[in-house]
């Protein structure tokens, strides 16, 4: 695979899906620009990369096939004003900016394929879930391409546009309700007199395993919960105090509202 990418932005997530090309894609790291304002930023994802990386992107716009937007929501009017009129028109825009709609890009890359993407923060170690929306400008060859960028850094589906906020209500945001579970149950183990290192790995290590279970054998979360649930066993005892206790409620109440504050958000942008 060959190309240019561009990135504006070198922070967290940038330098996630820049780890991701290099070391899982083997991507060409001289093929990968990053054009971040702080100096100090770009030294970083020299030596850590070996990527070209620079404050201002001028030398490299007019090169690229794929352009990566990967600056904070305050700071995209800004970077795509400065852009736009140097990316050509057949350059693929691809923006992670949280709640940036498409129309948004278009305003400014009228002529380029956009491709709108949710990721979460677990693309920074190589777990991450992603989604993906396109404009009418975007081909296959463009999707492909961001797939396999994306799915450098973790798993990647499409989605219509209009599904956008309710991805950022599970998946954008769910990170942290799944950090809310591990330290809960880390709390649990520590009540019951485990360490709390230890019950910490216990947590965090049983949740990435029943993930990966339903991951690899594609069967229905309840078949896997029935699997480990003996009867008149300690899973059912377990299980019977998050129902009383509502966890399943408040778990879809969650999400529900962090999509409803999604919309919020860019019904204000």
């Amino acid at each position: 695979m060959s190309g240019k990418i561009g990135f504006i932005g070198g922070g967290m997530m940038a330098s996630a899906i820049v780890a991701g090309m290099t070391e899982r894609m083997h991507y060409d790291p001289k093929e990968i620009f990053v054009s971040d304002l702080n100096e100090e930023r770009c030294a970083f994802l020299r030596d850590t990369y070996h990527v070209n990386a620079s404050v201002g992107a001028d030398g490299f716009l007019s090169q690229v096939d794929t352009l990566i937007l990967a600056v904070k929501p305050q700071a995209v009017k800004a970077a795509m004003k400065e852009t736009a009129p140097k990316t050509p028109e057949h350059t693929v825009v691809m923006s992670i900016v949280a709640g940036l709609p498409i129309e948004s890009l278009e305003q400014f890359f009228s002529k380029q394929p956009i491709v709108r993407v949710m990721p979460n923060t677990p693309l920074s170690v190589g777990c991450g879930m992603s989604a993906y929306a396109l404009n009418e400008k975007a081909k296959k060859a463009d999707v492909s391409l961001v797939e396999k960028i994306l799915s450098s850094c973790g798993r990647v589906v499409k989605v219509e546009e209009s599904m956008m906020n309710a991805v950022t209500g599970l998946s954008g945001s769910g990170p942290a309700y799944g950090f809310l579970m591990i330290d809960a149950l880390s709390d649990g183990g520590v009540m019951a007199g485990l360490p709390r290192q230890t019950a910490t790995l216990l947590a965090a290590q049983t949740l990435l395993g029943a993930a990966q279970m339903v991951l690899e054998t594609g069967k229905h979360p309840d078949v896997l919960r029935d699997q480990v649930t003996s009867p008149a066993g300690t899973t059912i005892a377990g299980v019977r105090v998050l129902e009383r206790q509502s966890v399943r409620g408040a778990l879809i109440d969650a999400v529900l509202a962090a999509t409803e504050r999604s919309e919020e958000l860019g019904k204000a942008k």
